[in-house]
């Protein structure tokens, strides 16, 4: 076991939520890890136990930057694993609040998910079969499901349900990270994003590219935004742009998204896609968004 650090070093009244996900293989502790993450936590996936403490001080010592802590620790660590409730004990001693999360599934439901994968059990052998692995793994946890603080059965859950119900056991001290929306002007003559989820189309406004004095310009510049939002259809289309996009964006994002670019395009990427992203982007962060500007195209 890890020698505790010293109190005078440590801060006991760290603020740190700090949640350990364990439990079977094949019980969806990918899921639960992917699911922390949209909500702010800080993750690490198959932590040795016996670095958990160390970990966790580097943690609480970070000025604040990592508020919210998740490690994974399963028994593919092997002979490491034993040491798990050891260094939970320890990490509590140290002054923290770890929440221990279980997810286990029925029988049946793990050798289906374990055959769909084609994964290897981590305690599949050539003399032990997957129904005799999960056997045994469930005997080998038995003491880290009885130390839980949260037992979830994961038989019936998809992964939607899987963060919802991780999401209500931390509702006392989590709150969910706010989208990020990755708005990106291109130009169609150098080929569309193929990371775009959403993509609207400019080209049917009125292109400063044709006069001579805007030519050079860009979409930042007041005369280029005057130019194209004088287009009698730009205000309009404006418009009904950001009601769709403040319609559909909560309902992304409860379909667990956390993460999404809506791309701008015009022929040249230069100038009418470059105005309607920049009023985009001010019109989502005026209502609480995460937004990320790019503009691929508008210096070629």
């Amino acid at each position: 076991m890890t020698r505790p650090v010293g109190e005078k070093h440590h801060p006991r009244n760290a603020a740190q939520e700090f949640v350990i996900v364990t439990g079977l293989s094949g019980a969806g502790k990918t899921q639960a890890i992917h699911g922390l993450e949209d909500m702010g936590f800080y993750c690490v996936d198959n932590m040795p136990p016996a670095l958990l403490p160390q970990f966790a001080e580097l943690c609480a010592h970070s000025q604040g930057r990592v508020p919210r802590v998740a490690v994974v620790m399963d028994i593919r660590g092997g002979h490491f694993f034993q040491s798990t409730a050891a260094e939970v004990v320890n990490l509590r001693a140290l002054g923290f609040r770890p929440r221990l999360l279980f997810l286990e599934a029925a029988e049946e439901a793990l050798v289906r998910r374990f055959k769909e994968t084609r994964r290897r059990h981590p305690l599949a052998t050539r003399h032990r079969s997957l129904l005799d692995s999960i056997r045994l793994e469930v005997r080998q946890l038995a003491e880290m499901r009885a130390a839980a603080d949260k037992v979830i059965d994961t038989t019936d859950t998809n992964s939607r349900g899987l963060r919802d119900e991780i999401a209500a056991l931390l509702s006392d001290t989590v709150t969910t990270a706010k989208m990020t929306v990755n708005v990106l002007s291109f130009g169609y003559k150098y080929g569309v994003p193929m990371d775009a989820d959403l993509m609207f189309d400019v080209r049917f406004l009125r292109n400063p590219h044709y006069v001579p004095e805007l030519q050079a310009l860009t979409g930042a510049d007041p005369s280029i935004e005057a130019y194209v939002m004088a287009d009698a259809d730009a205000a309009e289309f404006l418009t009904r742009l950001q009601e769709l996009l403040t319609f559909t964006l909560p309902r992304y994002k409860e379909e667990g998204e956390s993460f999404l670019t809506v791309a701008i395009g015009c022929t040249g990427g230069r100038h009418r896609s470059v105005v309607f992203a920049r009023l985009i982007s001010d019109h989502l962060r005026t209502n609480g968004y995460d937004v990320v500007l790019e503009h691929r195209d508008w210096k070629k």
